[in-house]
């Protein structure tokens, strides 16, 4: 621990730290109603979030800080190959889970854990690897481009099978910009952002809930008990909170009425209770953090490096904006937890991981 406090970003690291002591006062005002109602304890959420989450997320963190970062280079294709093979078993009946119509989960010994979220991780650190290489040619697109995007389309696609609007677009988000960063020539990038646009229109054509979910983010007035009920009362929490919010632990939208409180929602409840100064605070503290990290990844010694931590903060920025955005009605709802703060073991656990890396790398600047 000593050798991270000397060596690796201690401002990135605190404004970490913040994030998550911040998480862990919002969820546990957020579920007390729900964790009372369903399991007769305040502090269910907060504990499975302690005990499935932070605690083996800081152990990770520590372990992986310490590494250097080239190592996970060597372990590209054992995390990939790896991480493939479990989106697939979610899918195998008797194996996944299906939880609010999405067949995400694994169920290992009692514990439930989603494969999307080391997929994020996964696709990072390889894309980091391939793109990296110097012998590749990215402006050829047959040799040096397609081996690439071969690699790409595997996770993309068994995540859509699930369905996981939200992770999928994550993945995009996050291999768009890699390839950015490593200098794909623009037209293709084009190319792939309107193929991406196509097949994202094809499928909320071929679903008709996709449709109508999407015609209730523009309108939620007009489905108020149907598609638009979460918008709507996201809506009213934010609103009740005005500008100095109602007070840490006075929410009333908790109790029963805002759904999923403690993970997709928490946002409208921190609203609500600590008001519009405090949120924009909160966002500022998000900024920060993104940009103190990618001033990080340029300051990294080699482009492996640069890529990786570049990765890591463009996923935790854009599933905050997704999150976030879909509260305040700017974004379709996607499901997506807001990072660090909602509850969730296995994101939790794979985003401190992450955050490891980011350390591992800035030692080395």
């Amino acid at each position: 621990m000593a050798e991270i406090k000397k060596h690796a970003d201690r401002l990135f690291l605190f404004y970490i730290f913040l994030l998550l002591v911040f998480g862990l006062i919002a969820l546990m005002s957020a579920s007390a109603p729900s964790g009372y109602e369903k399991f007769s304890d305040t502090y269910f959420f907060v504990k499975r979030q302690l005990l499935f989450g932070i605690l083996p997320g800081i152990i990770a963190f520590l372990v992986i800080a310490k590494i250097n970062y080239l190592y996970f280079k060597k372990l590209s294709w054992p995390i990939y190959i790896s991480t493939v093979v479990l989106l697939g078993m979610v899918l195998v009946p008797g194996i996944g889970i299906v939880l609010n119509g999405s067949r995400s989960w694994l169920n290992v010994f009692g514990y439930t854990f989603q494969p999307a979220e080391l997929a994020k991780l996964g696709l990072i650190i390889i894309l980091a690897k391939l793109l990296s290489e110097s012998k590749r040619n990215l402006s050829d697109w047959q040799s040096g481009l397609l081996p690439v995007l071969f690699y790409i389309i595997p996770p993309l696609v068994l995540i859509l099978l699930q369905p996981d609007l939200g992770t999928l677009s994550i993945l995009v988000v996050i291999a768009l910009v890699m390839l950015y960063l490593a200098e794909v020539p623009k037209k293709y990038l084009a190319i792939m952002g309107l193929v991406g646009l196509i097949v994202v229109g094809g499928m909320v054509m071929a679903a008709p809930y996709r449709l109508q979910r999407l015609t209730t983010f523009m309108h939620p007035e007009l489905d108020p008990q149907g598609q638009g009920y979460h918008t709507n009362q996201a809506f009213l929490a934010i609103g009740s909170g005005g500008l100095w919010g109602l007070g840490l632990g006075h929410s009333r939208q908790k109790f029963q009425y805002l759904p999923e409180v403690s993970a997709d929602s928490i946002f409208a409840v921190v609203a609500e209770e600590t008001g519009f100064i405090f949120c924009v605070a909160f966002l500022a503290l998000i900024v920060i953090i993104g940009w103190r990290g990618l001033k990080i990844a340029k300051q990294a010694p080699d482009e492996y490096g640069t890529l990786l931590v570049a990765g890591i903060i463009v996923w935790f920025i854009w599933q905050t904006f997704l999150n976030i955005g879909a509260m305040v009605g700017v974004l379709p709802l996607t499901g997506v937890p807001l990072p660090f703060v909602s509850h969730g073991g296995s994101a939790m656990l794979v985003a401190l991981t992450a955050v490891g890396m980011v350390a591992s790398v800035s030692k080395n600047n």
